[in-house]
């Protein structure tokens, strides 16, 4: 048996001026630009420019007045009512709703792909050869390597083309290919990779021929750094191996990265400037960030006009809801661009005053313990604004471009009582390692120690954590001869 009740229920909705407002917040300078120009393009109730000054004579009035008993007959309204982006912004988001499958024009370039069929154009191969190869070369992944397993791509052959072949004819198609250019491409695997590298080289010098056959016989015991059972199995002097190891070391591990694969280059534009006025440090915003934006006037007019006219038939009201959208969206999208701006200074402000000694020296032992709460606590804004400001942003100071992730860190307590930034101590971590016996490289437990020595109070287990978070490895993986 059903029942019908009533649920009361508090939930919190955005707002579509919000929405936009936390979508322009956390972006970049170098991709607002792109964003307002997508704007711009989408709703032509938006100019760039000064805002106009409302002040007008009171014959341009009664020009006005007078213009509107007519201008009804004068607007075309059917040229705005076929606009493509009627109904634009009610949902508040700004952008075409088409416009995750709209594909950014790209200059003309030759991909890693393109390069290595074009070099199976000049084997002396059959059709079927050919397909096969092409599927091969489609199967390489960026960095140049086949991770697809061979039995998949002879199903694939089969199902795809109606080709029957083996894993023999397939593995001869893959050898011709694996002499192509550069120099270790198609491998399965790294080891594969650096022995194709080694097999191309002209120089048969002895360290050369050593390279090949620790790559070939001994690779488990070369990539766990185990130098002692190498030299030992094969007889040798830890010179000849230290040559050999610089020979591999030079081989490239990731052929396919250097290949004119097209790379979408990023250059780090700073979002704020400091800079230290007779001791007293200035913050602004980097002019792309403050576009200037206006209404236009001609849409505003058309408002007038209709909240003017007397004869509002359907087709006019039509005509007017879609400029009020139009106008709507372009007042929600200058205002999220003015917030955005306040709330950037406001938060770079705060940062700027929590590590003011740092802004003024450039001294990084001045940084202090910082988390997000604790300017979040200062602006009286949630944790998620900060973070949203905090990401993909950075400034400019005298002393460098820094991300502003980077003043963000942990506090670690000192014996004296102390909070330092995690960072100081990832500082002197760094300087043990560089400075530790590559021989005999420290342990984890001796770093810990060696910490608690300097007055740092950590455990092994944050030591690994901050080692791997500077790309440092183990001790056995440091090791040297």
């Amino acid at each position: 048996m059903q029942r019908l009740g009533l649920v009361q229920k508090l939930s919190q909705r955005l707002s579509p001026q919000q929405i936009q407002f936390i979508k322009l917040l956390q972006i970049p300078t170098a991709e607002l630009e792109s964003r307002i120009e997508e704007e711009l393009e989408a709703n032509p109730a938006l100019e760039e420019g000064p805002e106009e000054l409302e002040q007008q004579t009171d014959n341009q009035a009664e020009d006005l007045e007078e213009k509107s008993e007519t201008q009804e007959e004068e607007i075309n309204f059917d040229d705005y009512l076929q606009d493509d982006y009627t109904g634009y912004k009610m949902q508040g988001d700004g952008q075409n709703p088409d416009e995750e499958d709209r594909e950014m024009p790209i200059a003309t370039a030759s991909t890693l792909h393109d390069q290595l069929l074009d070099q199976l154009g000049f084997l002396k191969l059959d059709e079927r050869q050919r397909k096969i190869g092409e599927q091969l070369i489609g199967s390489i992944e960026g960095d140049g390597y086949i991770r697809r397993d061979l039995e998949s791509i002879i199903n694939d052959l089969a199902f795809s083309m109606n080709i029957d072949t083996d894993i023999d004819e397939v593995e001869e198609i893959l050898r011709k290919i694996q002499t192509f250019d550069p120099p270790g491409i198609a491998a399965r695997n790294l080891q594969e990779c650096l022995l194709l590298q080694l097999e191309r080289k002209e120089d048969h010098s002895p360290e050369v021929a050593l390279a090949k056959l620790i790559v070939e016989d001994h690779f488990k015991d070369f990539t766990k750094k185990h130098y002692e059972k190498i030299i030992k199995k094969l007889g040798i002097s830890e010179d000849e191996l230290k040559a050999a190891i610089k020979v591999i070391t030079k081989l490239n591990p990731k052929p396919g990265g250097s290949s004119g694969e097209l790379v979408k280059t990023q250059y780090l534009i700073p979002d704020f400037l400091i800079t230290n006025n007779n001791g007293k440090l200035e913050i602004s915003l980097n002019s792309r960030n403050a576009p200037e934006l206006r209404i236009s006037r001609s849409y505003s007019e058309m408002m007038d006009t209709y909240n003017k006219s007397k004869k509002k038939d359907k087709k006019l009201r039509e005509t007017a809801t879609f400029v009020k959208q139009k106008l709507d969206a372009a007042k929600w999208f200058i205002d999220a661009i003015k917030q955005r701006q306040q709330t950037m200074l406001k938060t770079m402000q705060a940062i700027v005053d929590y590590q003011y000694d740092f802004f003024l020296t450039g001294d990084e032992s001045k940084l202090k313990p910082m988390i997000l709460k604790d300017i979040a606590g200062r602006i009286g804004m949630d944790i998620s604004t900060v973070s949203r400001v905090a990401n993909s942003k950075s400034v400019q100071t005298e002393f460098g471009i820094y991300p502003l992730k980077y003043f963000f860190s942990e506090g670690i307590a000192t014996d004296s009582g102390d909070d330092v930034s995690s960072r100081e101590v990832k500082q002197q971590l760094k300087n043990l390692i560089d400075n530790e016996d590559k021989k005999k490289p420290y342990s984890d437990d001796k770093l810990e120690k060696l910490l608690k020595e300097k007055g740092y109070n950590i455990a092994r287990r944050t030591v690994a954590k901050y080692r791997e978070q500077l790309n440092i490895p183990v001790a056995r993986l440091r090791k040297e001869l």
